[in-house]
């Protein structure tokens, strides 16, 4: 059997949806055709150009506003603007042709099943034969769509659908039609998982398919229970938020941005298009939606939905949110329940279930009904949207955000505690889950050898949940494979002589507990190991070193104690750098800080895409300490050529820490020379990330891998390049576009990329720079203002500017 290879995609309407559909497989290095319908008419800047309906720039107008629109939002759709060329444009009279050169055709039109079935006829007059045809629609049956079209198109024909925004949101459902072939199946399930960076689902064709369905459930449901429970707009957000690991838009702020027509919409869909849903009375829409539908309040879209921002005669903003007993607008309350409370010590939120589901307050009232509620629904799901009960949690987790699936937290709680819960709630679950209890599973889930279980209702018992071989699952290891732990790290064995360091901290900050667990590792693994993988799974790699402790030093003046752990610091990260087996990091997320230091000193940086790198030191008054000043200046001078752009180049890397600057993707941190081309490689799945690090490290163990010689050759350019920078500075102050303190920050940091004040060029080592880097740190740590600014973020959580 021949290999598909996808090297070209037309994609088939421009709107939201499509154009960011367009950059996504852009930015994993597909060439794609974009094309859109003609205008009708001439707009009036094309009148006054003097332009007709047959010019280019107008026929193609649709297409190329959509897609500028498009590049230009926020989060950016695409992980690097230069990524935009390996899109072409184009209209669906004077290009459709063009569609026969492609691999993959993928509509995404309007979601009216009498326009994608012309556009279907369309593309089958110039389509070639066993090329993929998908559409991308959230919710229309697929059999309807491919309904009259040769047998070809529809043996390659389903569903695939990617949900908004299409670079963030990790779900990709396949929904076969009735005559897919399975093989077109199986290429789009993987290809999803190891080239678009997704988890893939194949989905049956029922209406809102799994992700939608389960998703407007949960919303429907709560739109149902906020009166009955008297709760605010503010108090269900604080409640259905982070502390129960949903994103912090949580249910209302999520349904403004998405929009309350698009909810309305696939809520109406399943109310009509599923009879036999036990729970259809949820799926009709409270009258305070019917009134906001009516008064267009729709959300951001719009300027309002449940939240509204207005402009106070003072001029600053309040975000205004609606009282759905009046539907009147009134200043924001604060939402605090004593439930809550009680989980402010678990860090853990899968160990926070139990607590609130115990909840004497309205918030305990709150998550019994609502849990109770999502887990007879999605226990009734099976096996009408999905056979496997694992699907349902893997599109909840990549379409909406969830940190666990419905069956997880059911897990959590305890399974026969869930029943016993919705029994007092008035509800049932479906019989195949007494059944499993009967059989003697008392849960969905189990992990055995490392690998991940769900309970499967036909055989009943524990089945490998498929997939797993490309992953690495931390947390199924980390007891069994575990060779080191502390308070700050777990050491795991990865298999095939490679360790892994994962941070336990809070945030995963670094401090000497993480540093000593880190020389722990190296040591281990130079001893009995090949290799060295810093990574984890959590929710960000690391968001920098611990401030709280710096503060209690400088505060207290402890400044040999603070001096010494500056020192631990960098020598830790050259202990990285000059060990005798090979380290990779594995960032992902937030690396900031001291977690930027670390992947700066790794023989190899294996980063997930979304990976936001900075060196934000400046921000908490400071200059990188752990290596990452010493770093910039030596990689500055490893782009040195001669003349003026010497100082060019070191400016530039100057102001990637005096500016804070963050990459907004993986690949934007090869522009800040944060990964270097060549040497350093990114990962688009994240899932897999840990694996291929683990890979990186073996191949890198296996070809000989040799500790490097200590740099004594970094060319520093002294008084020539301080000079430039203390003019800058002083230029900036002045112009009051920094403070007086920032300035004294920036010439702290423009001192130690200088060389210091040498009379000329010269060549120097890595433990000069350091040194000097250590002692600007720490007299910036005597001055007040760093205290108030390291105060403020600890107490405010963002840096202050002053």
């Amino acid at each position: 059997m021949s290999i598909r290879r996808i090297k070209k995609i037309a994609i088939v309407g421009s709107g939201i949806m499509g154009s960011g559909i367009a950059c996504h497989f852009a930015n994993i290095g597909v060439d794609v055709l974009l094309l859109d319908i003609v205008p009708r008419e001439l707009n009036d800047n094309e009148k006054a150009k003097g332009l007709t309906l047959e010019d280019k720039a107008v026929r193609n107008r649709i297409v190329n506003d959509s897609l500028t629109a498009s590049l230009k939002s926020k989060p950016s759709p695409i992980y690097h603007q230069s990524f935009a060329s390996r899109i072409t444009t184009g209209n669906l009279e004077d290009d459709i042709s063009k569609v026969k050169d492609v691999d993959w055709i993928m509509e995404v039109v309007v979601e009216r099943l009498d326009i994608k079935k012309q556009v279907f006829e369309k593309l089958e007059k110039h389509r070639t034969p066993g090329t993929l045809i998908t559409s991308n629609t959230s919710g229309i049956p697929i059999h309807f769509m491919s309904e009259g079209r040769s047998d070809d198109f529809q043996k390659h024909f389903c569903g695939t659908h990617f949900f908004n925004p299409a670079r963030y949101l990790k779900l990709f459902e396949i929904i076969p039609g009735p005559k897919t072939d399975p093989s077109v199946l199986e290429f789009l399930n993987e290809y999803g998982e190891k080239f678009l960076g997704k988890t893939s689902v194949v989905a049956k064709d029922t209406p809102a398919f799994i992700g939608n369905r389960v998703g407007i459930f949960s919303i429907q449901s709560l739109f149902h229970a906020v009166k009955d429970l008297d709760l605010t707009i503010e108090e269900v957000d604080k409640l259905s938020g982070p502390v129960i690991g949903r994103p912090k838009s949580a249910t209302f702020r999520t349904v403004d941005v998405v929009g309350l027509d698009t909810l309305v919409h696939v809520a109406n869909g399943i109310r009509e298009n599923c009879p036999k849903d036990e729970r259809l009375e949820l799926f009709e829409l409270p009258d305070f939606i019917n009134t906001m539908m009516e008064n267009k309040w729709l959300g951001s879209k719009t300027g309002q939905g449940f939240y509204k921002k207005v402009r106070k005669e003072d001029g600053s903003s309040e975000i205004l949110s609606l009282d759905l007993n009046t539907l009147e607008y009134r200043s924001a309350k604060r939402a605090k329940f004593a439930t809550l409370e009680m989980t402010k010590t678990i860090d853990k939120v899968v160990d926070r279930f139990k607590v609130l589901v115990k909840g004497k307050d309205k918030a305990g009232d709150f998550y019994r009904k609502s849990f109770t509620a999502l887990f007879a629904y999605v226990s009734n799901r099976i096996p009408e949207i999905s056979d496997e009960l694992y699907k349902i949690d893997d599109a909840m987790k990549a379409g909406f955000g969830w940190e666990h699936g419905p069956f997880q937290i059911w897990d959590a709680i305890g399974v026969e505690k869930g029943i016993e819960l919705m029994k007092a709630e008035g509800l049932e679950p479906a019989a195949w889950v007494n059944d499993m209890i009967a059989s003697g599973n008392t849960s969905f889930y189990s992990v055995k050898e490392g690998a991940s279980y769900f309970y499967d209702i036909p055989s009943k018992k524990q089945t490998k949940i498929p997939g797993q071989d490309s992953f690495i699952i931390l947390d199924n290891i980390r007891k069994t494979n575990e060779v080191f732990k502390n308070s700050g790290v777990v050491v795991e064995d990865l298999g095939d002589g490679i360790l892994n360091l994962e941070f336990q901290s809070k945030m995963n900050t670094i401090g000497g507990d993480v540093l000593a667990g880190l020389n722990k590792a190296i040591d281990i693994a130079e001893k009995d190991f090949a290799g060295l993988v810093v990574g984890n799974q959590a929710a960000n790699f690391s968001v920098g070193a611990n401030i709280g402790m710096i503060f209690m030093m400088a505060a207290e003046q402890e400044y040999d104690e603070l001096n010494m752990a500056i020192k631990y610091f960098q020598d830790s990260m050259m202990r990285m750098r000059y060990s005798s087996i090979p380290t990779i990091s594995a960032p992902h997320g937030m690396a900031l800080g001291g977690g930027c230091e670390i992947s700066l000193h790794a023989d190899k940086i294996v980063a997930a895409a979304e990976t936001y790198m900075g060196l934000v030191e400046f921000g908490v008054g400071v200059i990188p300490g752990g290596g990452g000043s010493k770093e910039m200046a030596l990689r500055a001078q490893d782009l040195f050529e001669k003349g003026d752009v010497q100082l060019n180049i070191l400016q530039e890397h100057f102001l990637t820490i005096g500016m804070a600057k963050v990459s907004t993707s993986a690949y934007e941190a090869f522009d800040l020379n944060l990964m270097q081309k060549g040497k350093d490689v990114v990962v688009v799945n994240k899932d897999r990330q840990i694996a291929v690090a683990k890979q990186h490290a073996l191949l890198m163990a296996n070809s000989g891998y040799t500790q490097p010689v200590k740099r004594n050759d970094i060319l520093v350019l002294g008084k020539q390049a301080l000079g430039m920078f203390l003019v800058g500075t002083d230029a900036m102050q002045d112009s009051n576009y920094i403070s007086e303190h920032d300035m004294k920050i920036a010439n702290k940091l423009a001192y130690v990329m200088a060389g210091g004040d040498l009379s000329e060029p010269t060549r120097v080592t890595e433990q000069y720079l350091l040194d000097l880097e250590r002692e600007a740190f720490l007299s910036l740590c005597t001055e007040r203002k760093t205290l108030e600014r390291i105060q403020h973020m600890l107490t405010k959580g963002k840096p202050l500017r002053n």
